[in-house]
């Protein structure tokens, strides 16, 4: 319970006995909500009740009119830390003379449905409990409490009860239903309260499903001893499954990226605390973002000597850290009873999945797909009915562009973000079904949108599989259909062909919105700007234009309240030979560009990665002026400059070659950080259509800068500032010449923090607004929030009928 802690208390008064009734909606449920409203009514001498239904809190609450006016004061202003109330109706009603206040059981209710809260990591209350070898929780692995604990992952369904959740099954003992029955207790009311006597059980099984161990002691005894051991471990965690080893084997790690098909990608690092954390980065001010209670990876700078092992972020001066949030995870840190120490102090947490595939999170599925990497599994009974990834954000400094979300999943999802300045009715219903790679999805209700935790990649059949489910999942909780559909353009993605299949079986319009459009407006969205004409600089990898050709470096106009993005600039053309596998191989994409841009393939450091078959094939795609895609991708313009500089030729996951060359020239920065480097050439250009970036003059001057001893160190630094002030100068110049003071930074090149800093700091000294992600992340994982906002847009005020490049079309 939330008590007051500030705030005048009304003395009774007499002869003005009255009754309200309030409707709390928000985030609510499963947050202590309940216990609050009780407290406070038994604080102040109020009768009443309350009750939990499928649209929020419903109190009823009667006394004297002052102390009604202090308890619905006090009942938003000393909310449960947990708690994101959006909206309190209330209204009259006649006195009753009932007595005493009392919590009421849960009914379904009609209308709007309530918010399923996200988990969050376990409170410092629960933590002294864990550790205290007197209370009755000592060591307990699923310790919890109305302030912390899983929430999202356990629900099954609306409103928020423990039968309605996967602890449905453990019937509470006579000591923890006291607890869940005593308004004066921490887990009054609490879903997921139990104890060791009835609660989860810790199991260890082998590779093949038998049991190794049973019981929290047994279990973390064989977990801990596999981990020091060099093994490979799977934990179940809150959200689906973890593949454990000691971070500072390089042995065991290497045997992890074998099992796992991922070379080169980082992993993420689990420390027990934030001094812990501090040994391995420099925490500086993401302190208070470590320790939060969304307990995100943070990606940090690496300390020179942290005792972590090269190969878990080869090529990279940063770590992703996150402290141990789950009880379990705690205890596995901890020295075991017998003062034998725990795991080794830093673990590898990644991803338990195979690369491509989504997240196991029961154990049949787990010893299915993991039964190739892990050699152990530590697993429990309490089942996880929506799985749910980390959180991820990549930390700077305010002062260099702030700290940006890169996947938005445990302890946000499923937060709501209201769709600010949208006037949008209560039974409105748009579901969008985001992008093909680091894929969300999001629903739209009640003029606030649910973005979904990270599903991932739908390359594979798995993904797709789980992406139906998790969106049937989100529409079972809401008891929604959608009246539009909304998806991108591309004709290849899944996410498109799935969204077309729904959007036909509910016979109900589908709505397309064109890749960078929906960037612009997620990033508009988030800020509530909507309404007001912005400037976007849209910088990603590829997306599909309306003019079916490749965009990716985009300067739009969005406008008609957020319906419209005119092109009004861009990268011009960089030459990607082969699709995909230009992809792959940004050796191949930078040759082109040293043709294209006239430059001799031999003595680059480009001639001496490419075979001779692959160096024959690329004359004859510039000789037969076709085999080829143009693109505008600032993308792929990092990949031909990291090629060119031979900091990375191939690539084997998704923006290596960019991530890479951003380390590369921050280290530089770093070493030499008074040297005042003058950018490149990189022109605009006027013509027909837009105005344009040309990359042909920056190529050419990386080549001879390059060829004249400048390191690829100081290049790959003046890239960064050289893009930073042509992208800055062209922005200041199309938004000038529209009276517009505000401009936007998203797509997921701006997830590089280094460019990030030196392009707001650009225009900022210009004197522009600049608006950068906090919310949803750059990159396509909040792709779905912009696709949702411009479909609540339209059907309010109608889709335009325009041609590229306007770019919505509706079918």
């Amino acid at each position: 319970m939330t008590a007051p802690t500030s705030g005048p208390v009304s003395e009774p008064a007499r002869g003005d006995v009255v009754r309200r009734r309030l409707v709390v909606r928000g985030v609510v449920q499963g947050v202590g909500f309940r216990p609050h409203a009780a407290g406070l009514a038994d604080l102040l001498g109020l009768a009443g009740s309350c009750r939990n239904d499928a649209t929020g809190v419903v109190i009823e609450v009667e006394g004297s009119a002052a102390r009604v006016a202090d308890f619905g004061r006090l009942l938003q202003s000393q909310s449960p830390p947990l708690a994101r109330i959006l909206s309190v109706e209330s209204g009259d009603l006649a006195p009753s003379g009932q007595q005493g206040f009392t919590i009421g059981g849960s009914t379904d209710g009609t209308g709007e449905r309530s918010m399923v809260p996200p988990d969050t990591a376990m409170c410092a209350d629960c933590r002294r409990e864990l550790d205290d070898p007197a209370g009755r929780r000592y060591r307990h692995p699923f310790i919890t409490c109305t302030n912390c604990g899983p929430r999202f992952t356990i629900t099954l369904d609306l409103p928020y009860d423990r039968a309605a959740t996967t602890m449905a099954g453990f019937s509470l003992c006579a000591a923890c239903a006291k607890e869940y029955a005593d308004p004066r207790d921490r887990r009054y009311h609490a879903q997921p309260i139990a104890c060791h006597d009835c609660g989860p059980t810790l199991r260890v099984l082998g590779r093949d499903g038998a049991e190794i161990a049973r019981g929290t002691e047994d279990a973390l005894r064989a977990t801990v001893a596999a981990l020091r051991g060099g093994a490979i471990v799977a934990v179940k965690g809150i959200g689906g499954f973890h593949l454990a080893c000691d971070a500072s084997s390089c042995t065991a790690a290497t045997v992890l990226r074998h099992r796992k098909d991922r070379p080169d990608q980082p992993f993420a690092v689990m420390v027990a605390d934030l001094a812990s954390a501090a040994r391995l980065v420099e925490v500086g001010g993401a302190a208070t973002l470590l320790s939060s209670p969304e307990r995100p990876i943070v990606l940090l700078p690496a300390r020179p000597g942290a005792p972590v092992a090269g190969c878990v972020a080869p090529g990279l001066d940063e770590l992703g850290v996150m402290l141990a949030y789950a009880p379990l995870h705690h205890l596995l840190f901890a020295d075991l009873p017998d003062g034998s120490p725990g795991a080794p102090a830093a673990l590898v947490m990644t991803s338990g999945n195979l690369s491509g595939e989504p997240l196991c999170f029961t154990d049949d599925d787990a010893l299915n797909r993991l039964g190739g990497i892990a050699d152990l599994f530590l697993t429990h009974d309490r089942e996880i009915a929506v799985p749910c990834e980390d959180s991820v954000v990549a930390w700077a400094e305010p002062a260099d562009g702030g700290a940006v979300p890169l996947r938005r999943s445990r302890g946000h999802a499923p937060l709501p973000v209201p769709l600010t300045g949208l006037t949008v009715p209560d039974e409105t219903v748009v579901l969008a079904a985001g992008a093909e790679v680091k894929n969300t999805f999001a629903l739209a209700r009640g003029g606030v949108a649910f973005v979904s935790a990270h599903v991932g990649d739908l390359g594979s059949l798995e993904s797709r599989t789980a992406y139906g489910r998790a969106a049937a999942q989100l529409l079972r909780f809401h008891r929604s259909v959608p009246e539009l559909v909304v998806a991108d353009q591309h004709p290849g993605y899944a996410s498109t062909a799935w969204a077309r299949q729904l959007a036909a079986d509910l016979g109900v319009p589908l709505l397309e919105v064109q890749h960078h459009h929906a960037h612009l407006a997620s990033l508009a969205a988030e800020h509530g700007r909507l309404e007001d004409p912005v400037l976007g600089m849209v910088f990603d990898g590829t997306g599909y234009a309306c003019d079916a050709t490749i965009w990716g470096g985009e300067f739009l106009l969005l406008g008609d309240g957020g319906l419209s993005a005119e092109r009004v600039g861009h990268l011009g053309a960089v030459r990607l030979p082969g699709g995909d596998a230009g992809v792959r191989n940004p050796v191949r994409t930078a040759a082109l560009a040293l043709l294209v841009a006239g430059v001799e393939l031999a003595g680059t450091a480009v001639d001496d990665e490419l075979s001779d078959l692959e160096r024959g094939f690329v004359r004859h795609l510039l000789d037969a002026d076709t085999g080829w895609v143009a693109t505008s991708s600032v993308g792929r313009l990092f990949d031909v400059v990291s090629a060119l500089l031979g900091i990375r030729l191939r690539v084997t996951y998704e923006a290596q070659a960019a991530i890479e060359l951003e380390a590369v020239a921050a280290r530089w920065r770093r070493q030499h950080p008074d040297v005042v480097s003058p950018p490149l050439a990189f022109p605009a250009r006027d013509g027909d259509g837009p105005t344009r970036l040309d990359p042909d003059p920056l190529v050419r001057a990386l080549v001879e800068d390059l060829a004249g001893g400048a390191s690829p160190g100081e290049l790959a630094w003046r890239f960064h500032l050289t893009l930073a002030e042509a992208a800055s100068d062209l922005a200041a110049t199309l938004a000038r010449a529209r009276g517009l003071r505000t401009i936007g930074l998203t797509g997921g090149v701006f997830a590089n923090r280094l460019l990030l800093g030196l392009v707001t700091s650009r225009l900022r000294s210009r004197g522009f607004e600049v608006l950068t992600h906090r919310v949803v992340p750059p990159n396509d994982g909040g792709l779905s929030l912009g696709q949702v906002a411009v479909g609540v847009r339209s059907l309010r005020i109608g889709t335009p009928d325009d041609a590229c490049p306007a770019d919505l079309s509706i079918h």
